[in-house]
């Protein structure tokens, strides 16, 4: 089990492709380079395709293995658009060993009554729905892997919904619903795992937005969250599957 203590090998992710939703910026890019650094091929999911490239160039910079950029709109995606993601990994890289989702839209907090429909259809689709699509597109290539890993990224109100989070905190808190029933139906799969990581109060353009009275000093910085995502990706966390991992109650500051 992952502990504070966690000190991955540098080579923990070597020959592994490991796909990262919304790698432009946050977050995800944050874990794109850590997963680059300890070895793996990344995949680099987002819709602008310069910062793409500006990462891409970052990662060839630190020697890492050459990425792949994969620019897809998740908020107009639809099957077509999935099967053509997974054809293309199978393309260009062969294999897919682990998949991040990281890519999230959030407009504001208010009233469920100020919150219309367009609202709610888009925020679904790209926090709850392209996570089940990309995975069920990508699945055969994850269960033709050794060890692959599946990794969702939740806010905290998707946990504790409260008032004036509407549809953000419902699209989060599906997600728990989602990772409970696929590792249910993964258990006769050894070889396939699925989690739920919570980050919490990390400093990223999307806490910025969704907590702008937080001071800078009470977030943790993202390079914090390098061993967790390392551990979940890894082969350490093999058989390891449908938890939570609530990155307050786990790193130490």
């Amino acid at each position: 089990m992952f502990t504070p203590d966690y000190r991955p090998a540098p080579d923990l992710l070597a020959q592994r492709v490991i796909l990262v939703t919304g790698a432009s910026s946050g977050l995800g890019r944050e874990a794109a380079l850590a997963f680059a650094r300890h070895g793996a091929t990344v995949i680099l999911h987002g819709r602008n395709t310069k910062r793409l490239e500006k990462l891409y160039d970052e990662i060839e910079g630190c020697g890492a293995p050459q990425p792949i950029i994969l620019p897809l709109d998740l908020a107009r995606a639809g099957e077509v658009d999935y099967a053509n993601v997974e054809q293309a990994i199978r393309a260009r890289a062969g294999r897919l060993d682990g998949l991040l989702h990281s890519a999230a839209h959030f407009a504001h907090l208010t009233e469920l009554a100020h919150e219309s429909l367009e609202h709610w259809l888009t925020t679904l689709r790209v926090n709850s729905a392209a996570v089940h699509a990309l995975t069920r597109a990508c699945l055969p290539l994850l269960r033709a892997a050794p060890d692959a890993s599946v990794v969702a990224t939740a806010e905290m109100h998707g946990l504790q919904p409260a008032a004036y989070w509407g549809a953000f905190a419902v699209s989060q808190g599906a997600l728990l619903g989602w990772i409970t029933i696929l590792a249910q139906e993964w258990a006769p799969l050894p070889g396939l795992r699925v989690n739920l990581l919570v980050p919490g109060a990390v400093a990223s353009p999307l806490r910025s937005r969704t907590h702008p009275g937080e001071t800078q000093a009470s977030r943790l910085a993202p390079a914090a969250l390098v061993p967790l995502w390392l551990y979940l990706m890894g082969p350490d966390s093999r058989g390891v599957s449908g938890q939570v991992f609530e990155a307050s109650k786990l790193l130490a500051r």
